[in-house]
């Protein structure tokens, strides 16, 4: 990882577009700041198409989409993607699995998550699942007090064993059914809905964030940027990210933001 002050100008001036996280990469500390929305909003209104690619649920990606300057939200690590239609101004969706596929899916993620309870003992079904249509997310930090890792290995063991795929984020491990992750929903977007081929394109655009299920997409773009956080992390990631910033969560998105706005 190289420090952002690194990231050429030449190359900043060709950004057309920024992809980032949510939790402890645009929020600090579980909190949305007026300084980061600004930058959010900074970008939007500069043409920039902005994407949030997230763990958190179906819920929240509605109100997200519908509601802040954002392009479209890829939530549940990928599951699904939510759009406000810039014609219609109404909210249009895609998801990886039909319906009934996931109606099914939801009833088998209660008894796995009654097991993880069982056998991990601190650990909590999180908070926002009743808003998810997806995955299982158990809460390991974010209103429990923070488990040891050794737990949160354990966690992510047990989800496996039960035939999910499975990642820790920055408060949650989430469970899924199928070979998804945040890259695949983030592509067919790109491609379905906004016509780019982001296999062709992705030097033109940044991807922010701090989590090892971030990694699927550090290592797809060139220009992926860590924010300074990541660094608690980073004996658990399987690819870094190109730069990093020097300030954590939010501040280091600001960060990032003026960095590309000083070469437009």
């Amino acid at each position: 990882m190289r420090m952002l002050t690194d990231f050429p100008a030449s190359a900043r001036s060709r950004i057309h577009g920024v992809l980032l996280d949510l939790d402890d990469t645009l929020t600090t500390g579980g909190r949305l700041t007026s300084d980061a929305y600004f930058a959010l909003e900074r970008l939007y209104d500069a043409g920039l198409i902005t994407v949030l690619v997230t763990g958190r649920p179906a819920g929240w990606c509605d109100h997200i989409a519908r509601m802040w300057p954002v392009r479209a939200v890829v939530g549940e690590g990928g599951s699904l993607c939510f759009w406000r239609d810039a014609h219609t101004h109404r909210l249009r969706q895609m998801y990886v699995d039909p319906a009934e596929v996931r109606r099914r899916n939801r009833a088998a993620l209660v008894d796995i998550a009654n097991r993880i309870l069982a056998e991990v003992p601190g650990c909590a079904i999180s908070s926002d699942q009743p808003y998810r249509e997806c995955d299982l997310a158990i809460d390991w930090c974010e209103d429990v007090a923070r488990l040891p890792m050794e737990k949160v290995d354990r966690i992510l063991a047990l989800m496996r064993e039960s035939g999910l795929n499975a990642a820790a984020s920055a408060g949650h491990v989430n469970g899924w059914f199928g070979d998804y992750d945040k890259l695949g929903m983030t592509r067919r977007f790109f491609h379905e809905i906004l016509g780019i081929d982001l296999d062709a394109q992705r030097e033109s655009f940044v991807y922010l964030g701090d989590s090892p299920n971030d990694c699927p997409m550090f290592r797809f773009f060139p220009h992926s940027i860590g924010v300074a956080n990541v660094m608690d992390v980073r004996d658990r990631l399987t690819h870094a990210p190109t730069y990093i910033t020097a300030r954590r969560s939010g501040d280091g998105f600001c960060e990032a933001v003026a960095a590309l706005f000083e070469v437009r």
